[in-house]
């Protein structure tokens, strides 16, 4: 399975047999100034309604589109939503959220969308295992570094790949993943936009592989 970080929370997940999946796709503008999404996909998965996250119409190749809670199957792969909020108010100040749990290459992942809170003890048993963690750390619209933190720990994922924080093409008021990174040891910057993974040899131990924005 490779991952490619196109910028903010998408990303562009390949199987083995080819299967491409985009998550959270953005639209360029409003202090999201990531170049054009133009990649291909076979299904496009929607955390929440907000523009820099539902994009579905940049995204080619006829995709189906899998939003809300609840278990759905597209293009052989179970993708399980998971309710959760936007912010830590129960959704009054930005809505809800989906967390998606899907598995690619018996590879189990977890997308968790602008996730505004920790997570409840029934949330955590609805996400189950993850190998995989793609997780919000940049604050303001989000968890923040300290809450993201949290998550990790909750869900002990073997792998934390960080997005929706302050890059030089992402002007939101948000921080950047070095608060995220400090303290931490077990981080491998890896210079890329794309990561290549496979079951049998995955890191573990919650290491944090940080991309670069391919876009």
């Amino acid at each position: 399975m490779v991952i490619k970080w196109l910028g903010h929370s998408c990303f562009l997940i390949t199987s083995k047999k080819g299967v491409r999946i985009v998550t959270d796709p953005y639209a360029v503008g409003g202090g999201i100034d990531y170049s054009p999404i133009r990649e291909t996909a076979d299904v496009v998965l929607v955390s929440h309604g907000h523009a820099d996250h539902n994009n579905v119409s940049a995204v080619q190749g006829n995709p189906q589109v899998v939003k809300g809670s609840g278990v759905r199957t597209a293009k052989g792969i179970q993708f399980r939503g998971v309710a959760t909020y936007h912010d830590g108010s129960k959704g009054k100040l930005r809505g809800a959220n989906i967390v998606f749990c899907f598995t690619v290459d018996d590879i189990k992942l977890c997308h968790v969308g602008d996730l505004g809170h920790v997570l409840s003890q029934v949330q955590i048993d609805e996400i189950g295992s993850v190998d995989v963690l793609f997780i919000p750390v940049g604050g303001s619209f989000t968890i923040d570094a300290t809450e993201a933190g949290q998550v990790c720990d909750q869900l002990n994922p073997k792998v934390i790949i960080p997005m929706h924080f302050k890059t030089p093409k992402c002007a939101y008021p948000v921080a950047s993943v070095a608060d995220f990174l400090e303290g931490k040891k077990n981080v491998r910057k890896l210079g890329s936009s794309e990561a290549e993974f496979e079951l049998e040899n995955l890191p573990g131990g919650g290491e944090i592989a940080v991309l670069e924005p391919a876009l």
